[in-house]
């Protein structure tokens, strides 16, 4: 009688066996896919609702003034967590929106209120109205070279947005680091910035 060969030994083993060999695949392939996802393509763990800069940009030496014409030198910026955007003097709805958030999230830090900055850039010769001045009391308006922020302000590398749709952050070691979507959520830029707060013990 011949022997059988290794051949088709093989394939009556896997004939035998090949529901259960199924079962431990089915059972094997969310381990397997927990370790490729750790080790070789782990997420990020990214928390923040922003976009963070990467690398951060410290602040360069820009030239600002304000509004009755006398300058500003940039490095007052440093110190202290500042929330700043930039738009045009006439300031639209858009940015008044800007406006009214900034105010309403360092307000909403409570105690810490006094470790945080508002700045509204002005990209245009043209300012703003005494109201304007009034409603966002505490908020430095300051005249700023449009090449010199757009040159220091991150935007996204697809181009998708402009200078006027963000508001970014800038950390008391004039780093800017941090970057919140056109329209964005208040209440998620909040909490990015009391975490910040919460674990520095600069500014």
């Amino acid at each position: 009688m011949c022997a059988t060969s290794p051949l088709v030994r093989a394939v009556a083993h896997w004939r035998r066996y090949r529901v259960l060999y199924a079962i431990f695949a089915i059972c094997a392939a969310p381990v397997l896919a927990s370790y490729y996802f750790y080790y070789l393509a782990p997420p990020s763990g990214r928390t923040n609702y922003g976009d963070l800069v990467q690398p951060q940009r410290p602040l360069p030496a820009l030239t600002l003034r304000n509004l009755d014409g006398t300058a500003v030198d940039s490095s007052t910026l440093r110190g202290s967590w500042v929330m700043v955007m930039a738009d045009a003097g006439r300031c639209d709805e858009s940015c008044q929106k800007k406006l009214w958030k900034m105010r309403q999230i360092r307000l909403a830090t409570g105690k810490d209120r006094e470790r945080v900055q508002r700045v509204f850039l002005i990209l245009d010769r043209e300012p703003p109205s005494t109201w304007l001045l009034r409603e966002y009391e505490g908020t430095r308006f300051l005249f700023a070279e449009p090449a010199q922020i757009a040159s220091f302000l991150a935007l996204p590398a697809a181009g998708s947005t402009h200078l006027q749709d963000h508001v970014w952050l800038i950390d008391p070691l004039g780093n800017l680091m941090l970057r919140w979507p056109p329209a964005a959520d208040p209440s998620r830029m909040k909490k990015d910035l009391e975490k910040l707060l919460r674990v520095s013990r600069i500014g």
